[in-house]
């Protein structure tokens, strides 16, 4: 008979972790007497990090006095503590093995059930002391698992645990774990999972994108764990293109067309995808990295992108001043995950300045398949003179059969009247979009400054538009996701403060920085990429949750620790990744 050796809690606490501040509760004490298993918690707990842990499916950690006995001898290890894992409830009997995902339990005066194993962090790895510890325990086949609280009431120490139910599907911790983490998805296996009621909403995703992944043979990489910034990846490389045509759509804004110099067609891109220029720089200096996005018709015979001239900009002033029609200029293949998804619902699109690249490909997706959806276009610029591709973009609007545009200047020319040349004075904002009639329950498209992208967040949010519906593209290297770390100050990136003389070179594409690799102070491209604050994305720094995996512009790695499952080809882990010569990251 399995039972209840401790029941453990903690509040979320504020930690030092290489001179940055945690906010984590994964440091767990045991209860005297009996304790209230609620339906999101036990009384006297929390979580620091509520995206990760916690709620309905993720209500009481356990883990196993067995397993606790196996790291002891792993680790070389003695003075293990109850709740040293983070666990809620430290358990005797009931292994990862034998435990299946619907398993009821009565504890006390509550009944539980089985949703999932434990998705490890690095925070795990702060309490143990052993930073591999987040893949050691997936790896191991030890994870622990979640329950959920059917039935509320008390639990305590020495409490029987008695199996009152079970799924219809066996399928223990263990081997769910195994099908998402490790490198084999047994269709069968996903199929099986996919009937499991009790499985939690995460977890269920995630074997659905594996089983759609296997469904359309694309079975590159983990579709299961995949952010969506790397959801489209593509063989690293850059080939010359020709320049064939300069414009200057606006005041501030060059369009550069580029066609393959032997022939052989380009790769499709997708609507609102970038790619990757490598331009020179003189005196022997590192090449500069841009990303710039497409702005044309989906081709494989040209590119068209969209430059922004700013004051003092490296990039910018190589291409107006030294770029000329005939010139032969290093190009990615496209990239990028703000992409027009399929759909026949309404469909906003909101860019102000250069953010109008990526939306005017879309524009001519929509218009090239007569899409026969419902269509708003709202853009800001400064003026008509700083507006780029404004007729382009009325004409594609206006050539939908339900397209709609609404274009704001917020210093507009004497000589420029609204109803002509624009629709209001002023900024896009939440009046804007009223004004504009767009609906709530469409799907929206952002992209343009950072001001703007923020003003406009906060404007659907005050719509009460649903977080899923919101797709946003941002230049200068994308958002950060760095779970549990608070009152970091953003800081533009840099070289790091000691850049070393000699070594490989690291470029990051979407930032603009290139630093050089030194195995002694960086263990992985992460580590580099924080010394230069780029911005990243993470959550295990060993390996396992692919919350880190990026686009490889070009070059080639190596892995250390190896990945418990690789990245998709073209794309990189750069937590546990290091250089084997000069890359391109797509951060």
């Amino acid at each position: 008979m399995a039972s209840l050796l401790s029941v453990n809690v903690g509040l979320p606490r504020d930690i030092d972790w290489k001179g940055r501040t945690v906010h984590t509760g994964i440091w767990k004490e045991p209860v005297r007497g009996r304790c209230w298993a609620g339906r999101l918690n036990l009384t006297g707990d929390g979580q620091g990090d509520l995206g990760g842990h916690g709620g309905e499916h993720r209500a009481v950690f356990v883990y196993q006095i067995e397993s606790y006995r196996h790291w002891q001898a792993q680790l070389q290890r003695t003075g293990f503590e109850y709740g040293q894992f983070g666990e809620n409830f430290t358990i005797e009997g009931m292994p990862d093995c034998a435990v299946c995902i619907g398993d009821r339990y009565r504890i006390g005066t509550a009944l539980f059930e089985v949703t999932q194993p434990r998705v490890t962090c690095y925070r795990v790895g702060i309490r143990m002391n052993e930073p591999r510890m987040a893949a050691l325990l997936t790896s191991s086949g030890r994870p622990g698992f979640y329950l959920r609280v059917l039935q509320e009431g008390t639990v305590g120490a020495g409490d029987e645990i008695v199996k009152v139910g079970e799924a219809n599907e066996r399928l223990s911790v263990t081997e769910i774990n195994a099908l998402l983490y490790s490198a084999h998805h047994p269709r069968e296996g996903l199929e099986r999972a996919l009937r499991i009621e009790a499985l939690s909403p995460g977890w269920h995703e995630s074997f659905e994108a594996l089983l759609r992944d296997q469904t359309t043979g694309a079975a590159n990489g983990n579709a299961g764990l995949v952010p969506a910034t790397a959801a489209h990846p593509v063989a690293p490389g850059f080939r010359s293109l020709t320049v064939t045509a300069i414009e200057q759509p606006c005041a501030d804004v060059l369009s550069l067309t580029l066609q393959s110099m032997n022939g052989q067609p380009l790769q499709t891109a997708l609507p609102g995808q970038y790619v990757v220029l490598r331009l020179p720089r003189g005196a022997g200096g590192a090449p500069l990295f841009r990303s710039y996005s497409l702005s044309g018709a989906a081709s494989t015979e040209r590119y068209r992108l969209g430059v922004r001239i700013e004051p003092n900009g490296a990039a910018g002033t190589y291409l107006q001043t030294l770029v000329h029609v005939g010139d032969a200029i290093d190009v990615s293949a496209p990239r990028g995950s703000f992409v027009l998804r399929p759909g026949d619902g309404p469909l906003v699109l909101l860019s102000a300045g250069i953010g109008v690249t990526p939306v005017l490909a879309m524009l001519h997706a929509l218009a090239a398949t007569g899409s026969t959806r419902q269509v708003w276009w709202l853009h800001a610029a400064r003026d008509r003179q700083h507006h780029a591709f404004a007729h382009e973009a009325r004409d594609l609007v206006h050539a939908l059969m339900h397209g709609r545009s609404y274009v704001c200047y917020s210093r507009p020319d004497l000589r420029e009247h609204i109803g002509e040349d624009f629709d209001a004075t002023g900024h896009l904002s939440r009046a804007a979009l009223d004004e504009a009639g767009v609906p709530r329950d469409a799907d929206f498209y952002l992209c343009g400054p950072t001001r703007f992208m923020a003003d406009m967040k906060t404007a659907l949010a005050d719509l009460s538009v649903a977080p899923q519906r919101i797709h946003t593209e941002i230049f200068n290297g994308g958002d950060a996701a760095t779970p549990g770390i608070v009152g970091v100050a953003t800081r533009p990136p840099h070289t790091p403060h000691e850049d070393a003389s000699t070594g490989p070179l690291v470029s990051f594409a979407r930032s603009g920085v290139t630093a050089h690799w030194n195995t002694a102070v960086y263990p992985s491209i992460l580590e580099l990429a924080e010394a230069c604050d780029v911005p990243t994305r993470w959550a295990c720094r060993t390996g396992v949750c692919h919350r880190c995996e990026s686009g490889l512009v070009s070059g080639t790695v190596s892995y250390g620790p190896e990945p418990l499952d690789m990245p998709a080809q073209g794309n990189v882990l750069v937590c546990c990744a290091q250089p084997a010569g000069d890359v391109v990251i797509d951060l």
